[in-house]
């Protein structure tokens, strides 16, 4: 049996080593913020932190839909019964060690779409492309579909050789990368390649292990562990309940027993379907049912006076705020109002002739609008700070920083620190 090919394993986050380093990567200008050409021209991949604003951007810059990431803070059954269901995937980060490979599949399995991790630093978008492309009917955006289209045939190593020269994903997920996130990722792809040249002498794995983002789907009526850094698939089994998520949990458990107390060295987060849509579907459903109920008002009393301009009439009365027609802040389309399916309790309602009735049955409506009206601007607060908080870690702060260091250096805070560093 031919010798297995080593495995790369993930970088680990490091310091430039000299000025020549730094200048041979940006020899423009090796202090100034990453720019958006530098992200475009520089060939890695950046470190992401394992934080579910980061990936939702992400997503929604991708182009999927109708999902999302949250974070799990427990296994316990009661706190993953909090999730939103469905829960389409977890993503597990934790400090990467080679495990039996035994335990893999001998090919990638027919219906599971697995791609290798063949780039440094790719994991975040690996785990999520490994999630995605297994979801079915899941609105992937233009470019992932037809990128999902195009390495239907591909085996895992091909894939991830794909994702690595996919501009699309990679200009995403290096939206991201700072200045001295590429000089890192950099050098120690330098610094591993000088290694191996002076020695073929191996190190433990605590050494080279670095942080590493892994997959876990339901496919096929089975649950799987999709890691980037294996060769194939790993089977945990046929799903033998409603919530496959209780069956990943040992696996997770597992490996976060190897820690010791008081390490908290990884992290869990869930790939669940996103509130959003639903609501405003139930928003759009509401809404013409309110006015199919208030048309039908006028019809059985001619002394009824309820339209979409006036919210009073028959003896009662709409909260003001009660929305009527197609409204921007609630993203509710006037398409969306004109496909909502009205329910077979409102059918029924219609065909009263009770203005009480339909009175009560309206009131029921405009109650429940304003709890999810309540609810869309809540998700939408939770998108708005998703988003501030990609921003903000997009915002490449290396000249602040290094002005800061100027200061202290002019101080003569931190002389003795640059001093005791030959490499200054």
């Amino acid at each position: 049996m031919a010798e297995r090919p080593k495995r790369r394993r993930l970088a680990k986050s490091g310091s430039p080593s000299s000025k020549e380093a730094v200048q041979n990567v940006f020899p423009e200008d090796p202090s100034a913020p990453a720019t958006a050409e530098d992200r475009l021209r520089w060939k890695g991949f950046c470190e992401i932190e394992s934080d579910p604003a980061f990936f939702n951007v992400m997503l929604r810059d991708f182009g999927v839909r109708a999902v999302r990431v949250q974070e799990v803070v427990s296994l316990e059954p009661d706190m993953l019964a909090c999730l939103p269901r469905p829960v389409y995937g977890l993503i597990f980060l934790f400090r990467w060690r080679e495990e039996d490979t035994n335990k893999q599949e001998p090919s990638c399995p027919e219906g599971v779409w697995f791609a290798n991790q063949t780039v440094n630093n790719a994991c975040a978008s690996v785990a999520l492309l490994n999630i995605v492309n297994n979801i079915p009917d899941l609105d992937l955006g233009e470019h992932l579909q037809q990128f999902k289209s195009f390495t239907a045939d591909f085996t895992p190593a091909l894939r991830g050789d794909a994702i690595g020269n996919f501009e699309f994903v990679k200009s995403i997920h290096n939206s991201f990368a700072r200045k001295m996130d590429m000089l890192n990722a950099d050098l120690q792809l330098k610094n591993e390649a000088t290694s191996r040249k002076k020695s073929k002498a191996k190190t433990s794995d605590d050494e080279e292990a670095g942080f590493h983002f892994i997959a876990f789907v339901p496919v096929g009526q089975k649950v799987w562990k999709l890691d980037g850094l294996q060769r194939q698939p790993e089977d945990l089994g046929a799903i033998t309940s409603d919530d496959w998520v209780t069956q990943a949990a040992p696996e997770l458990e597992s490996r976060m027993a190897q820690y010791e107390e008081g390490q908290i060295e990884f992290s869990i987060m869930a790939l669940v379907k996103e509130p959003l849509t639903g609501l405003i579907a139930a928003l759009a459903e509401n809404v013409k049912s309110v006015n199919a109920l208030s048309a039908r008002l006028n019809q059985v009393n001619s002394d009824c006076t309820v339209s979409v301009a006036s919210p009073t009439g028959c003896n009662g009365h709409m909260n003001h705020d009660t929305t009527l027609e197609p409204s921007e802040q609630f993203e509710l389309s006037e398409e969306a109002v004109d496909q909502a399916e009205l329910s077979p309790v409102i059918k029924e309602q219609l065909e009263s002739d009770n203005v009480q009735e339909l009175m009560a049955a309206r009131q029921e409506l405009i109650t429940a609008q304003a709890g999810l009206r309540a609810s869309i601007r809540d998700e939408a607060t939770v998108i708005r700070t998703d988003n501030e908080r990609a921003e903000s870690r997009r915002n490449d702060k290396g000249l602040l920083a290094q002005g800061l260091l100027r200061v202290l250096e002019r101080a003569g805070k931190i002389k003795h620190v640059l001093e005791s560093n030959d490499d200054y």
